[in-house]
Parts: structure tokens; C-alpha cells; sequence
């Protein structure tokens, strides 16, 4: 009861990148960068076993952004030429890659981080990937012509490269899609439907990240205009109650997400965030405990899954380990206290 779990990405230690950034540049290269990465994910995996987290991730510590990780592995992108572009709604701007050609995978993702982390843990495992509507939202895109059409070619790449993470052993894949708050009508019209394309003939558990971001200031920023209670997960859980997908990750503690729209997700597994990514404050595991309370008032025992609000790239590194022993923590008081 009360499996916990984090969002996906870890800060990197200083010798394998920057530190405290969201877009990261690396500290070595070829050779010698693999190594670094091999290395920080096998000491990340070791920090969240040791903290008590039950199914654990390689961090994202090979990937120097959630979404370009995966496109660095796509042929058909133009990277040499990036074009300014607004993203989530214009809620900041970012130096984009460009679609300029059909898309196809040049090889495997991220067989190396599965396959190490199954040889060196017993736990479950999950990788995280980016979602098809997020990607479309993080790309600029001059040979489909069509969002649809782009989203439903990343999302037959997505299940690829999922197919495989599946044999590689991996227990649960996770698809990152921040942009499901934001475009609420497309996420009904398409984006769920490129969901399931993304998943389709998976027999591990598969989960979607909809939360409402990293803690950067722009992010913040917007959070202030979005009032006294978010109620954007209302228009698409009933959707994503309908879908195949199994589990749902969104944010709880320090947020204004009514808790209640959470029946909405009957049926589903969800990843409830205990853990507050915008603050550098360790939560106690009294409070973890208690955010989990609120919880079970909409979300069955069986269902519920105590997590991170979002994944912590850019925090602290010695915070973001204090914030997983209290993630563990207050699970395990709330397996005492709700049994």
C-alpha cells in the first residue's frame, strides 16, 4: 500500500553537468560524458533505494532536457538551426529544433539506463518519456503541417521505443505531458487519442504526468494567474478515466487543485504529489502523511500512489534527497495510520 515513486528527473551532480538549471551543459563529452552518466544514475538509484522510494527511476540523469533527451535520438530534426518559439501557451519562449523531414528513430532511447538500472536493482523500475502533445508543443515543425498528424508520428516512435523498454524490463513507463493543462479542447480532441497511440500493446504499467511544472520562475509566474483554484483538471479527467492508460501523476501538496476533481480519475491509479518541487522546504513526514489523508477521501487505498508534485532537475541536490526520505517517511506513516 502507498508505493512511492518521483515524477522522474534528479538534479545532476556538478561533475556530470551545470547545476540549478532546467537546460543543463554537460562537463565533459564522448567517452568520458557516457561514463559520467552511467555513474550518476547508478548513484541516484542507490540515493532513492537508501531513501526508501519503492519504484525508482534513473533520474532522467542522461538527458540534458525531458523532451529534447528524446529528440536527440529522432532523425528528421533540424538542431543545427534552431528557431525561437513560444511553448505551453506562450508561457515562455525556448530555442527550439525543427521537424524537416519524416520522422524515425535512429536506434535505441534509453536501453543503457534500463538495462543498467534492472541489473543493479531488484525494485520496480520506470523510465519516463516525453508525451506526443508535448512534444508537438516543444518543437517547431516545417514538413507535417498538421499537429495531429506530428503528435501521431512521435506518439508510433513513443510506442517503439516503449516496446523495447518493455523487454528490457522496465515495470512502468511514464509519458510527461505538462501541455494537458494547457490546451484543454486539443487534449479531448487529439491528445488523448495520441496517448493511446503511444501506449498501444503495452503490457507494463504505463502512466501520464500532467502537472503544472517545474518550479521556474516562469511557471511560478503563471501559477499567479490561474486564481483561487485550479480546475483545469476538470475538463480532461473524464477523458483520461476513459483512456488506457493506468495511472495519472498530478500535483497536490502547495497547489490549488480542488482534491475532490480526483473522483473524476475513477478507476485509475494516481500518482499523488506529496512533494513540493517549488520550494526548497523538506516536508515533514507528518505533512506527507497528511496530503496522503486528504487523498484517500476521493482516491482508493489501492490506488493511490504518494509521489513527487513534478521532477526536481533544477532543485538542490542535497534538498531534493531530503525531500525523498520524507516522501518515504510520510508513507510510511500513513501505511500505519490508514491500514
Amino acid at each position: 500500500m502507498f508505493e512511492t515513486t518521483i515524477a522522474g528527473s534528479l538534479p545532476k551532480p556538478g561533475w556530470l553537468a551545470e547545476t540549478h538549471k532546467l537546460w543543463p551543459a554537460w562537463k565533459a563529452e564522448g567517452a568520458e560524458l557516457e561514463k559520467a552518466k552511467r555513474d550518476a544514475t547508478l548513484l541516484w538509484l542507490k540515493e532513492q533505494e537508501d531513501a526508501g522510494i519503492d519504484i525508482v527511476t534513473d533520474g532522467e540523469q542522461s538527458r540534458q532536457h525531458f523532451v529534447h533527451g528524446f529528440l536527440e535520438f529522432v532523425e528528421g530534426i533540424d538542431f543545427e538551426h534552431k528557431v525561437k518559439m513560444g511553448i505551453r501557451n506562450n508561457r515562455y519562449d525556448a530555442m527550439v529544433p525543427v521537424v524537416v523531414a519524416p520522422l524515425k528513430l535512429k536506434g535505441r532511447v534509453h536501453q543503457a539506463e534500463a538495462r543498467l538500472m534492472r541489473a543493479h536493482s531488484k525494485k520496480k523500475i520506470k523510465i519516463t518519456m516525453p508525451g506526443p502533445m508535448t512534444i508537438v508543443d516543444t518543437i517547431a515543425d516545417r514538413c507535417y503541417g498538421d499537429k495531429v498528424k506530428l503528435a501521431m508520428a512521435f506518439a508510433a516512435l513513443l510506442n517503439q521505443e516503449a516496446r523495447a523498454l518493455e523487454k528490457d524490463g522496465v515495470d512502468t513507463i511514464q509519458f510527461d505531458e505538462p501541455a494537458f493543462n494547457v490546451y484543454m479542447d486539443d487534449v479531448r480532441k487529439w491528445g488523448i487519442a495520441a496517448l493511446n497511440r503511444a501506449i498501444r500493446g503495452l503490457k507494463c504499467t504505463t502512466a501520464v504526468h500532467i502537472c503544472y511544472g517545474y518550479g521556474i520562475k516562469a511557471n511560478l509566474d503563471w501559477k499567479q494567474t490561474l486564481g483561487g483554484e485550479w480546475r483545469q483538471y476538470e475538463a480532461i479527467f473524464p477523458a483520461l478515466a476513459k483512456s488506457r492508460i493506468d495511472q495519472v501523476s498530478l500535483e497536490c501538496i502547495h497547489s490549488k487543485v480542488p482534491l475532490e476533481l480526483l473522483r473524476l480519475l475513477k478507476g485509475k491509479d494516481v500518482l499523488v504529489g506529496v512533494i513540493d518541487v517549488a520550494d526548497d522546504r523538506i516536508e515533514t513526514a507528518q505533512e506527507v502523511c497528511e496530503t496522503i489523508g486528504k487523498a484517500l477521501k476521493y482516491v482508493p487505498k489501492k490506488h493511490l500512489f504518494p509521489c513527487t508534485n513534478c521532477g526536481m532537475a533544477p532543485m538542490d541536490r542535497e534538498i531534493a534527497l531530503a525531500k525523498l526520505k520524507a516522501l518515504a517517511a510520510g508513507a510510511a506513516l500513513a501505511r500505519k495510520r490508514f491500514r
